[in-house]
């Protein structure tokens, strides 16, 4: 029938779906939590251009980026406004079409390395990326002064300064959480007062409403979200599953395998769960080995069950599209997962 729309039943699997309403209202209730430029999206989180134009469309025109290949997809879907590299590169060449063709590039340094890469790129602006307690990227606190000074003689716009508090996101008690959060963000600020600029960016989905130090958060999860982060108490909701197909049922051992394993899934959270309440066993490959919940019939051969993601970010990453639904289950629209890459 012309103009009919297929339903989640029809499609190879495995595949991303997303629920179109939940993921409106995840968006539309961090919107009303940080409005505006309060929040800077992580698209890193979802890698879709589609997908953060309807960010945009709830106030939100500022993006983080984690790869060069997003900043390039983010500004050839229009969406180039403000756009933050909120990473380290080395080499920043590809960066300077960009800024040529009217976008704002603004890139994290935490070093006199990747100070030279962005200026040698011909970027403009730079904040300095500063170590808060995670193991990760930023200087030292103390050598950021002198980094934002090395950068201004380089001629470059130092907005402020970026740390992420990602030791303190995924703490599940609340408390310790904040405690670990607030630290951090002493931290930050005490570097902040040595660098200037007008920017603090931090945060993430875990800290949203706990960090109040940063002038922008950098959550990206909250559009989707994961098993890893529902475990906060957080006010958004399942918004994307790995739809699967059960590929054989072990009737004697009481288990069933679905085709949906460690290639189409984020494990490093952590085993997936199923959206029904089944028990996973394990993931392999290619396959998620599971139990029907208690008191619940195995499933048959062919039947299809939705896996929630414990870690969303490498699982969008390795799916080529996001297949999005309506209420009663019919693809409405299939949006690229185009800012796969690097």
């Amino acid at each position: 029938m012309p103009g009919r729309r297929a339903g989640i039943t029809e499609l190879q699997t495995p595949a991303l779906v997303v629920r179109r309403a939940a993921l409106d209202r995840n968006l539309r209730t961090m919107a009303s939590k940080l409005p505006a430029a309060r929040l800077r999206p992580h698209v890193k989180a979802h890698k879709c251009t589609e997908l953060a134009r309807r960010q945009a469309q709830v106030g939100h025109h500022a993006f983080c980026c984690a790869t060069i290949r997003e900043m390039e997809g983010m500004a050839r879907a229009g969406l180039g406004a403000d756009l933050l590299l909120a990473n380290e590169v080395v080499d920043a060449r590809r960066l300077r079409p960009l800024v040529d063709a009217g976008s704002r590039v603004t890139v994290a340094i935490d070093s006199t390395e990747t100070l030279a890469a962005a200026s040698a790129a011909g970027v403009p602006e730079v904040l300095v990326d500063v170590n808060v307690g995670l193991p990760r990227c930023g200087c030292d606190p103390r050598d950021a002064g002198g980094l934002a000074d090395d950068a201004r003689r380089r001629g470059l716009t130092v907005r402020g300064v970026m740390g992420y508090e990602g030791h303190a996101v995924g703490v599940e008690d609340r408390d310790e959480r904040t405690k670990l959060v607030t630290a951090a963000m002493e931290v930050l600020a005490a570097a902040h007062a040595d660098v200037g600029g007008d920017v603090v960016s931090a945060g993430g989905t875990g800290s949203y409403d706990l960090n109040v130090v940063a002038t922008e958060i950098q959550a990206g999860s909250y559009a989707l979200m994961d098993t890893a982060y529902a475990t906060l108490g957080l006010p958004f909701v399942h918004a994307l599953s790995v739809l699967a197909t059960v590929v054989s049922v072990n009737r004697n051992g009481g288990w069933a395998v679905a085709d949906c394993g460690l290639k189409a899934l984020g494990m490093d959270h952590g085993n997936p769960a199923l959206e029904d309440g089944g028990r996973v066993w394990f993931c392999s490959d290619e396959h998620v080995t599971f139990s029907p919940r208690e008191g619940q019939p195995l499933p048959r051969v062919g039947d299809r069950v939705s896996v929630l993601p414990a870690h969303i970010d490498p699982t969008v990453a390795y799916h080529e599209a996001i297949h999005v639904v309506d209420e009663e289950d019919r693809v409405t629209e299939v949006w690229p997962v185009d800012l796969r890459g690097w």
